[in-house]
């Protein structure tokens, strides 16, 4: 027989529900974020993949293969520990003196680098969906916009890419959904104003890990249902014809 004689104190949790709003619009704030820059970096790593010009290949290519093929805590971390230690060796071998400049190198703000690493992350994922969009696109809206006046780069913006962004759409709703669930990484790099991170805290103040970190996971839900819900009105608007 299993001897359980745990109590549950609900009305801490619930106490500390304004503290832990507070922390999921962190939370939400990262996530938009990163999806803002990542699609913009996505975007430009989908054409520089499909360059002519060897270079922009190679470095599309690279980055779409570290943020596809290595754990995202490992980009995180890399950019948290990672760049302040190479800005380090930099300054010892080329004689530069950071703290002179005013620049601490050996400290990354957690917010910045759990921001970094998540966009980071997106662009890789978001530059081959935005691939197989443009892909999807016929090659006769491009002519078709030329031969109406268009010039290549006016054509591009104005026709080719709100059919793009229509055919992954959806897509782009899950890397949402995923860039929010994400956003929890940030503990393991010291980040405590996100919703992760106020519940651990919230939770070595009281010890009272189950109903804490359960009130987190609705919370994560409501987020996730809310960036979906709100995918499926858009969708509605965007695909009623």
């Amino acid at each position: 027989m299993f001897n359980v004689n745990y109590t549950f104190h609900w009305n801490q949790a619930f106490r500390a529900l304004p503290q832990m709003l507070d922390g999921a619009l962190v939370t939400l704030q990262i996530a938009v974020l990163s999806m803002i820059i990542g699609t913009v970096a996505g975007v430009l790593l989908a054409l520089a993949k499909e360059a002519r010009t060897a270079p922009l290949r190679w470095f599309a290519v690279c980055w779409i293969e570290a943020a596809r093929n290595t754990p995202a805590l490992f980009q995180v971390y890399m950019i948290y520990f990672g760049i302040p230690a190479v800005l380090q060796l930099a300054g010892r071998q080329f004689g530069i003196d950071f703290r002179a400049m005013g620049i601490n190198v050996f400290y990354l703000d957690s917010y910045w680098a759990v921001l970094t690493g998540i966009a980071f992350n997106n662009a890789g994922y978001l530059a081959e969906t935005f691939r197989g969009g443009l892909r999807a696109v016929p090659g006769t809206q491009m002519r078709a916009a030329r031969s109406l006046g268009f010039n290549a780069a006016g054509a591009f913006r104005l026709i080719v890419l709100p059919q793009m962004f229509r055919a992954v759409f959806h897509p782009m709703t899950n890397q949402m959904v995923w860039a929010i669930l994400m956003t929890s990484v940030g503990i393991f790099v010291g980040l405590n104003t996100d919703l992760t991170g106020v519940t651990q805290q919230l939770n070595a103040r009281t010890f009272r890990t189950f109903e804490f970190f359960a009130l987190a996971a609705v919370l994560y839900y409501v987020l996730a249902k809310i960036v979906t819900g709100g995918a499926r009105l858009i969708a509605w608007r965007l695909f009623r014809y």
